[in-house]
């Protein structure tokens, strides 16, 4: 009874895990597929599954493009924890900081920073807000995890799509050779009927 629980919630767990991205179906005898609606010929099964690749193919383009998105978020919110750190040990003393901060691509500036327990930081947006150096690492923090997190989670949708393009992709093929041999047969008979 406990290995079936255990079973069922390993499977629960996969389908919320890939929420959104429908599971492809391994077609083992193309008879039966083709009888069923909406498949009642090659023509008809192969446009049917050549759709169903197409959106695999979309949602693999959002999904990469989110992908991007964390892998370029993940080193900022890293970079700016750093930053954070750093300006926590100076807040103890009296004397200021000295540090370069980018004004555009490849130009940089020299600043002198007072020690502080207030930064502000850009949300996006255009929204920026003053926090006090503890809540600001705190949020970086919960924002750096959830990023790793998140790309761990599209790493694995995206592999999940990937196994889903091979089914596919096997079913059109799977499909496409039925009907090869279905139309040879048909040319044989035909053959056979005229002599």
């Amino acid at each position: 009874m406990a290995a079936t629980i255990d079973n069922s919630n390993a499977v629960q767990a996969t389908k919320r895990k890939h929420l959104g991205i429908p599971e492809a179906v391994f077609v083992e005898d193309v008879d039966s597929f083709l009888k069923q609606p909406g498949n009642e010929t090659a023509d008809s099964a192969l446009r049917k599954l050549d759709e169903q690749y197409q959106k695999y193919k979309y949602m693999e383009l959002n999904l990469s493009q989110k992908k991007l998105r964390l892998k370029s978020q993940i080193p900022q919110i890293t970079q700016t924890l750093e930053i954070l750190r750093h300006m926590q040990k100076k807040k103890e003393t009296t004397a200021p900081m000295q540090t370069h901060f980018m004004l555009a691509d490849n130009v940089y500036c020299k600043a002198s920073v007072p020690p502080t327990d207030k930064v502000c930081l850009w949300l996006g947006a255009n929204v920026m807000l003053e926090y006090d150096i503890d809540e600001a690492q705190a949020l970086l923090e919960k924002n750096l995890s959830t990023a790793s997190r998140n790309l761990e989670t599209l790493e694995d949708d995206l592999d999940f799509l990937r196994d889903q393009f091979t089914t596919t992709e096997v079913n059109m093929a799977r499909v496409y050779n039925w009907d090869v041999k279905r139309r040879s047969k048909e040319n044989i008979l035909k053959l056979a009927d005229k002599s």
